[in-house]
């Protein structure tokens, strides 16, 4: 699979751009088409997963329903519509020597790519991997292999039908996790790694991977209520970053809050969230507020818990004696995905936006904005906390690199 995927790569960066967005035309369009069939396999998923004992988070991040494709298709149409950034000219210049220099962006080349549970990732990375004129190596999870070997199928009927080169899409579809080991070792074929998956994911590509690795998609996101801030709208903030998809890694998982208004936002924020189905882990200055009640979801924080990626309808509370005390609980327990805060201070929003070094960093807005989509960027394969060679959502940009074009007049270096 690799030599075939390093022989697709040559012929892949030659690909011109309007070939490519037929390409993502052609697959939005079999989307719902042969949704039905995306259906059918994807429900074998759903109940093998049930039967398995997968959690209510875990079963949400496996389906696919007529929303979740129509969305799919609409992320292709609108990848379709963006610049093709294979050939840009990131600089330009002309020595005194006469030489003209100009650097390029061209693909990264081959893509594998392991991740867990949600198919729509397939779909993802298969159609931004493209649109940058790159192939990919696909390497889904056991939970999801139904789902993921038709996708992929029809993902590589589109490419035949484009005539895109073969084995420009490929799929490892043996759940065997030896092929994982082997494919971790295929330097000599593969030029970037992209695990998509929890910790242990992460940990045993870094450790073992032979070629460069993006990590991140890990998210302990944080929101601070400064303050200042217009607590009404904060709820609601909160409660769009914590309910409207909590098994996703830009869900909030901790919320900090000033101790000069705790005790007029706490309560409100807890009613709405619980009404929502939202339990609470509760750090001591919380518990006097609150008190406890398992009953109303309301619990004290463990040893832990504030390190926690919940990817659930589960909440930290931690109040907190000001914007200091709230950058040093994120310096300490984030993943440096995600993290805001909400504030009417303009200075304060300033020194949070400079202190917070996370991928994303917001002001008066939810966490749940850190997205390929969200972003403009058509999709993305990835949401990397690391620092090279891109950080965040990454798109089509974050799939290429570039190279330095000399073009001279027989010139020679005297």
């Amino acid at each position: 699979m690799g030599k075939k995927a390093k022989q697709a790569a040559r012929s892949m960066a030659q690909v011109s751009g309007s070939q490519k967005n037929s390409f993502l035309s052609h697959l939005a369009g079999e989307l719902h088409r042969q949704e039905g069939r995306i259906l059918a396999a994807n429900q074998l998923d759903i109940e093998a997963g049930r039967k398995a004992g997968m959690s209510a988070a875990l079963i949400d991040r496996l389906l696919l329903n007529e929303k979740r494709i129509a969305a799919m298709a609409a992320d292709l149409l609108s990848l379709m519509e963006m610049p093709d950034p294979v050939g840009q000219i990131i600089e330009q210049k002309r020595m005194a020597n006469g030489l003209q220099i100009r650097r390029q962006r061209v693909p990264l080349g081959v893509v594998a790519a392991i991740y867990e549970a949600r198919p729509n990732v397939t779909v993802d990375i298969s159609g931004l991997a493209i649109k940058s004129g790159n192939v990919v190596l696909l390497r889904g999870g056991k939970e999801t292999l139904k789902s993921n070997q038709t996708l992929v199928e029809i993902i590589q009927e589109s490419a035949r039908f484009c005539e895109l080169p073969d084995h420009v899409v490929q799929f490892i579809d043996d759940p065997d996790r030896g092929f994982v080991n082997q494919l971790v070792k295929l330097d000599q074929y593969i030029d970037i790694l992209i695990p998509r998956g929890g910790n242990h994911l992460q940990d045993f590509c870094k450790r073992e991977a032979t070629m460069p690795v993006m990590l991140g998609g890990i998210g302990i996101c944080h929101l601070f209520v400064d303050e200042s801030a217009d607590l009404e709208r904060s709820v609601d903030v909160v409660f769009n970053a914590k309910v409207q998809r909590p098994s996703v890694c830009n869900a909030l998982d901790t919320v900090l809050v000033h101790e000069k208004v705790a005790k007029q936002f706490l309560p409100v924020m807890v009613q709405e969230l619980h009404a929502a189905g939202v339990s609470f882990r509760l750090d001591e200055m919380s518990q006097k507020i609150l008190g406890l009640n398992p009953n109303l979801g309301l619990e004290p924080a463990l040893d832990g818990d504030f390190d926690r990626e919940w990817l659930a309808l589960i909440l930290g509370v931690k109040i907190v004696n000001g914007l200091d005390q709230a950058l040093e609980h994120i310096w300490s327990h984030s993943t440096f995905h995600s993290d805001g805060i909400l504030t009417e201070n303009k200075e304060n929003a300033n020194q949070f936006l400079a202190a917070v070094d996370s991928a994303a960093v917001y002001v008066n807005a939810s966490t749940r904005f850190t997205d390929g989509s969200q972003f403009g960027l058509g999709g993305e394969v990835a949401i990397s906390t690391q620092r090279l060679h891109a950080r965040g959502p990454i798109g089509l940009e974050g799939l290429t690199t570039y190279k330095w074009i000399v073009e001279g007049d027989y010139t020679v270096r005297p």
